[in-house]
């Protein structure tokens, strides 16, 4: 006959939501969430709000069954092994910043070096995906920027590909958050990850800022899933909660992404609502997503 306790763990293995709902804030002995495991989900440090620390911000990811954690250095990757977490994106740096990268040729002597090492260190910890950025316009045509990438990034794919890391070009919107960038529509990077022509330098579709400038999401999911290594989500307008408070329909793109086979990580990057609970907040969102 089981223990009370083995049936409680044998009622959270048959449910999802009810496992996730017996997690949140306070609840710091529930066990693991069971997910279906048809969308590989991840975090980043946003969702968990202000003050948490990151052993903390581990400990309630791998409660919830998440199995990614982006954007994390190599100083801490040992906190998210001892969770069971991938540090599934390798944080910027080596790959440029959002307004200085790829775009310039002066800039390609220093993060080809730098670029190089971080894949090296990506392959000996197992982590899949490092990001890189087109970088700022500042007056420079789209046509020579893109020409500037592919010249940069066929530097350095055979490199990756010896690795088996995934170089991670991440499109963002120019109208809100990042004035002047770049690559601020997909049909941009589709070229330029066209061009390149490798199985190890793809799309970081990141859903908010795609929204925001091209909207037409699923399409072009649908249109370019062999071009995309990586998702991040968000809520739009104000990159807040996945939820039905804004216009997205994240459960309907998840299960668009699932039937499409997509093996790689579909991360939150969302900050939660001032004076909401994080853990609520992300709980929710990891049940919109597991579909």
């Amino acid at each position: 006959m089981r223990s009370a306790m083995n049936r409680r763990d044998f009622v959270l293995a048959l449910s999802a939501p009810l496992a996730l709902a017996q997690i949140g804030a306070g609840a710091q002995s529930a066990a693991p969430a069971r997910l279906k495991g048809r969308i590989r989900q991840g975090v980043t440090r946003g969702v968990f709000g202000r003050g948490m620390g990151l052993e903390d911000a581990c400990r309630d990811a791998a409660r919830l069954a998440v199995t990614g954690f982006d954007l994390i250095g190599p100083q801490d990757w040992p906190t998210l092994k001892k969770y069971g977490l991938v540090p599934s994106m390798y944080p910027p740096g080596p790959g440029g910043t959002i307004p200085d990268a790829l775009n310039r040729r002066e800039n390609h002597a220093k993060l080809e070096a730098s670029l190089r090492a971080a894949i090296d260190e990506c392959a000996a910890n197992k982590v899949p995906n490092i990001i890189t950025f087109s970088g700022n316009r500042r007056g420079m045509s789209d046509a020579e920027g893109a020409d500037n990438c592919v010249e940069f990034l066929n530097k350095v794919k055979a490199h990756a590909e010896d690795k088996g890391v995934t170089i991670s070009l991440e499109i963002l919107n120019s109208k809100v958050n990042h004035r002047d960038y770049m690559f601020d529509h997909m049909a941009w990077g589709v070229d330029v990850v066209r061009r390149v022509n490798s199985p190890r330098v793809r799309i970081l579709y990141d859903i908010y800022h795609a929204q925001i400038m091209d909207g037409d999401i699923v399409r072009t999911i649908r249109d370019n899933i062999a071009l995309i290594s990586h998702f991040h989500t968000g809520g739009n307008p104000g990159r807040n909660d996945i939820d039905d408070t804004q216009e997205l329909n994240y459960r309907y793109v998840m299960r668009e992404i699932a039937a499409l086979g997509f093996t790689g990580f579909v991360t939150h990057e969302y900050t939660p609502k001032p004076g909401s609970d994080p853990i609520a907040v992300l709980r929710k969102a990891i049940e919109i997503c597991d579909v």
